[in-house]
């Protein structure tokens, strides 16, 4: 019988991939402040090499393991429009719809929103439903989602990781045009990807959010109906490991604190709405 009652405990960055990982946040950090062209790319490539001399405890074998070059892409046949239409109508169904409607929506709105803060695109004192072409993001985050059901996949939505591609200039849909032929060619080239370790890639987002941190400077700290929102949504989505559960809990307390303030003005009849329905998910969800 496990009596151990711990709940949170340190991990051990002396070894193992977060070892990896602190070597490759130093490395691409270091390339990032010389202003090397290609940095994130270039860190990523070198802490995977050095990878191959470090051990994982767990496995024994090194962090990153490559197993060939060129692979053929699975068939998806097995999984491909293997659709549940007897549950259509069910409360389980429902469900499920409404979750990945929730995650899928506030997944994309809290990527959009932070990449084009992140790029300067949203202009100082502009609201943000004022992202061109917001409409034309949503309907191919849209179109991906459903043609990902179709494949088999786990639901498709706009991450985070785009910021990466941000940092190195790219502000138009030729960077995303050139990444999807780029996905492409991995499908052919899965052995060497699949041997990047998340530890090797894990730098590159700790830098990201570094260069994506002074859209904090916006929030009204002063102002604590505002303040306790935006304090709780920040730190809930690396606790919750989900950027929609950040934005539910946001909005939440945003509607909760403003009510208690006697603020109602402030509160519209959307963030009414949406408050409820956060609250009645967590409920009964």
């Amino acid at each position: 019988m496990n009596n151990d009652t711990t709940l949170v405990g340190l991990g051990n960055i002396t070894e193992g991939p977060a070892l990896l990982a602190m070597i490759g946040l130093f490395i691409t950090a270091g390339l990032v402040m010389t202003k090397v062209r290609g940095e994130m790319l270039w860190g990523i490539l070198i802490t995977s090499v050095i990878g191959l001399f470090i051990k994982d405890p767990a496995t024994g074998s090194a962090i990153t393991k490559f197993n060939g070059v060129v692979g053929l892409p699975d068939s998806v046949a097995p999984i491909f429009c293997k659709f549940e239409w007897s549950h259509i109508l069910s409360w389980d169904m429902l469900v499920v719809i409404f979750t990945l409607l929730y995650m899928d929506m506030f997944d994309t709105m809290g990527t959009i929103i932070g990449v084009h803060q992140g790029a300067k695109m949203i202009p100082e004192g502009n609201r943000q439903d004022d992202i061109p072409g917001l409409e034309k993001m949503f309907m191919a985050d849209a179109v991906a989602t459903v043609a990902g059901a179709c494949l088999g996949t786990s639901t498709t939505t706009t991450y985070v990781e785009s910021a990466a591609g941000i940092v190195e200039g790219g502000r138009t849909g030729l960077t995303a045009f050139t990444t999807a032929i780029c996905f492409a060619l991995a499908l052919f080239l899965s052995p060497v990807f699949l041997a990047i370790p998340g530890a090797a890639t894990a730098p590159a987002l700790i830098i990201v959010g570094v260069m994506m941190m002074p859209s904090v400077a916006r929030i009204h700290w002063d102002d604590f109906s505002k303040a306790i929102p935006a304090f709780l949504t920040i730190i809930t989505i690396p606790l919750a490991y989900s950027i929609s559960d950040g934005i539910l809990i946001g909005v939440i307390t945003y509607v909760a604190c403003h009510a208690v303030a006697g603020r109602f003005k402030d509160i519209s009849v959307t963030m009414w709405v949406l408050a409820v329905l956060f609250v009645l998910k967590y409920i009964f969800l």
